[in-house]
């Protein structure tokens, strides 16, 4: 049986230094990033959110105007035990620009700077998002300032863009066309301007055509200004891979439960292990629940058929008869009227009534119910509530379904479950309430219990 995930001894644990939120696109990585922030602030750590997301939303969340590349103070915040908490947004360019302000004379970082090969580089080269979400992580963990780092990596069609483009990109600039262009650099003098003129003799026609004469110029300067920088990015990604590998690093895979995002979620946690990174275990967002799971769907319809049908049901041998609620493929005569039948009653009119009262207080999460009209019928009003409340239930039961196919591939893999908030997580006091439902240990699956023979659409 899988374990639930136990999210606050992960945050409390000295030894945790980085935790990283992955998954694919849409699934919740920022909000639960920046809940997870929040929580261990409040509980005594110093944390900084690095979030890829540039939604003004979260830093709204957050009380703060803007979020930029300097971890900014989040005020408002529970500092009685002693923590404190930052956030701050990648920004790729300026990354970039930092890392060429640093290795390079002033110069040559100006000329790097200043070439516009660098500046589309910089600006949207495939891979250069998440390399640079990278090399952030490695200099704020490089300062030691902060107790816990949490990462909401880049969003992404896949999941696995997060690990695979730094290598991408270290591989374009380690690649053979880069190399060739900085051999007349590395030569020097006479001999590297001879090279470059027989060589460029021969390339310059079919490079021209396939580039064009000033973006070929523009790389070639790019290139012999940035001779002395290549090695250093290979070396700072394999650094940083090194830290994601370290034990103080806890990865959590975001899904939602869905079939697409728990089957990019199972890549991932397979992906992880093949690259031998801590796993911590699985965040599942926004998961339905319902407070009437007893009452099933085949049951609620049936109750609906029974409102629209004049009182009779399942009609056996001129008998009425219900399903058991113990066995519900089992056909007991009963009377339909009756309070025992397990069905809501037409008349009288107050049974009605306490049926919609119960769907109405237990299936709230998503749903939001306005007062019927005094002329609406208490048995339409039931049957409404009922077909709403089939519905949900049949989401639960394909969502338990996909949850289970995930944990049946994994059992090894701790599981968080979320449950649906009824609106956008819009301050501190949203963030807060999921970080509550991120620790919350408790059975999930005794709160999503369904009837086994209740009907559900794949």
């Amino acid at each position: 049986m899988t374990e639930p995930l136990d999210v606050d001894g992960v945050l409390d644990n000295p030894r945790t230094r980085i935790v990283v939120c992955c998954g694919s696109g849409g699934v919740g990585k920022t909000t639960t990033a920046a809940a997870l922030g929040l929580r261990a602030a409040e509980r005594g750590r110093r944390v900084v959110v690095l979030t890829i997301d540039p939604a003004r939303r979260l830093a709204q969340s957050m009380g703060i105007d803007e979020l930029d590349n300097i971890p900014r103070r989040v005020p408002g915040i529970d500092g009685s035990a002693g923590g404190e908490l930052f956030a701050m947004m990648l920004d790729m360019k300026r990354t970039f620009d930092e890392i060429v302000e640093a290795h390079a004379d002033k110069d040559r970082a100006r000329a790097i700077l200043e070439n516009p090969f660098y500046q589309s580089l910089s600006a949207g080269f495939a891979g250069t998002q998440e390399y640079m979400a990278m090399e952030k992580l490695g200099q704020l963990r490089a300062r030691d300032e902060w107790d816990l780092i949490v990462v909401d990596t880049p969003p992404s069609r896949s999941a696995l863009d997060f690990l695979d483009a730094p290598n991408r990109l270290g591989s374009f600039l380690d690649g053979t066309f880069i190399k060739v262009l900085m051999a007349p650099a590395k030569l020097g003098g006479r001999a590297g301007m001879k090279f470059l003129g027989v060589g460029m003799s021969v390339m310059s026609g079919p490079l021209n055509k396939l580039m064009g004469a000033q973006l070929l110029r523009d790389v070639q300067t790019f290139v012999a200004a940035m001779d002395t920088m290549f090695g250093g990015f290979r070396t700072r990604a394999d650094a940083t891979y090194r830290l994601l590998q370290d034990p103080g690093t806890a990865f959590l895979v975001v899904a939602a439960p869905e079939r697409d995002a728990l089957r990019e979620a199972a890549y991932f946690v397979e992906r992880l292990a093949a690259e031998r990174m801590p796993l911590a275990g699985l965040v599942l967002n926004r998961v339905h629940t319902s407070g009437a799971a007893r009452l099933s769907a085949e049951r609620a319809l049936a109750a609906v058929e029974n409102l629209d049908g004049d009182g009779i049901v399942d009609r056996v041998g001129g008998q009425a008869a219900s399903r058991t609620v113990d066995d519900p493929g089992t056909l007991a005569p009963t009377d339909p009227s009756s309070p025992e039948s397990g069905f809501p009653q037409p008349a009288p009119s107050g049974v009605a009534a306490g049926v919609a009262s119960t769907v109405t207080t237990t299936d709230t999460t998503d749903q939001q119910h306005q007062s019927a009209p005094a002329d609406v019928p208490a048995a339409r009003l039931a049957a409404g509530l009922l077909r709403l409340h089939a519905e949900r239930m049949q989401v639960l039961a394909r969502e338990r379904r996909t949850r289970d196919r995930f944990t049946a591939l994994h059992p090894e893999v701790p599981v968080a479950e979320v449950a649906a908030l009824p609106g956008d997580v819009h301050d501190l006091a949203g963030l807060r309430a999921i970080g509550e439902r991120l620790a919350d240990r408790s059975d999930a699956g005794s709160a999503r219990e369904t009837d086994e023979d209740a009907p559900a659409r794949p």
